[in-house]
């Protein structure tokens, strides 16, 4: 069984598409995805972050993928606290909300819609979880979640409230991370088995957290967003416009390998989605993982 587990985040966004990464005749997302599957054995579903998936769905993704294949799958933006799109709800939940708002947040939302919410995200996932194919449920938490206690049981909350699915926690508030509350933060997730996100990313922003590796859980998630210089930009393409070094890779291989020691499974995931970037940095980490593999067990 494969420890390290490499993939990118997202096998649809427009410029991959544009990238002429997929052969010609994988022209539908059902063969993109078989393509997908056949290079990787992970991805993360970024798109149920903008809109809450349909179980028709997930269970199209579990049919059209190998049996050891994996999903980490990006939690809805409204359970996460960042602002939400009325027009993504359940329409029937939208209609019942009846809102003028541009934008929703969690406490904009009565508590009966929110449940409601949390119930049908959590069940369209169950195909992926009952097939053994959902990894993690990512709550990718915004910059204004900083530590604190409140912040904290949330946290449990979702853990709690995602069982016997798993949560991965990733933060955008550097209060997190900062040197005199490292520790208390890690122990936190460690004590409830919760696995921390460590990220490669731009620093010198609000939202910056530093490139630290840890294992809080015997699930590691390792998510590499690049250093764009333009990190602060709404266009995608722009914010995550960035293709790893050779020599980037080889230093964080050799990091990640080790941490997996610590680990029973570690998912490694580029999400530097600027045309073919994260495809390509991710093949050639899958390439320099094997290699130290070869070097520990050369029989």
């Amino acid at each position: 069984m494969r420890k390290i587990l490499v993939g990118t985040a997202s096998w649809t966004d427009r410029s991959l598409l544009e990238s002429g990464w997929y052969p010609d005749d994988a022209s539908t997302p059902a063969k993109r995805l078989a393509y997908y599957a056949s290079r990787f054995p992970l991805v993360e579903v970024d798109a149920t972050y903008y809109h809450p998936p349909a179980q028709r769905t997930a269970e199209a993704w579990r049919d059209r993928t190998p049996t050891d294949f994996t999903f980490d799958v990006k939690a809805f933006s409204l359970l996460t606290g960042h602002p939400t799109r009325p027009e993504s709800l359940y329409k029937d939940l939208r209609e019942k909300l009846g809102t003028s708002k541009r934008n929703l947040y969690l406490d904009d939302v009565d508590p009966e819609i929110v449940e409601e919410v949390w119930q049908r995200f959590l069940s369209a996932l169950m195909p992926l979880h009952e097939a053994g194919k959902l990894g993690a449920v990512l709550f990718q938490f915004p910059p204004w979640f900083p530590i604190g206690e409140g912040r904290r049981r949330y946290i449990l909350e979702c853990a709690r409230r995602c069982r016997p699915m798993r949560i991965s926690v990733e933060f955008r508030n550097r209060t997190w991370m900062e040197e005199e509350n490292r520790e208390e933060t890690l122990g936190f997730l460690a004590a409830n088995d919760i696995a921390y996100v460590c990220v490669d990313m731009p620093q010198g922003h609000p939202s910056s957290i530093p490139p630290i590796l840890a294992a809080t859980s015997d699930l590691v998630v390792v998510r590499f967003h690049g250093h764009s210089d333009r990190w602060t930009s709404k266009k995608i393409e722009e914010r995550f416009a960035y293709l790893y070094s050779e020599a980037e890779l080889k230093r964080w291989a050799v990091a990640v390998h080790r941490l997996a020691e610590d680990a029973k499974v570690v998912h490694v995931l580029f999400n530097n989605c600027c045309e073919d970037s994260s495809q390509r940095n991710a093949a050639r980490f899958l390439t320099l993982v094997d290699e130290l593999d070869g070097e520990r067990d050369p029989g």
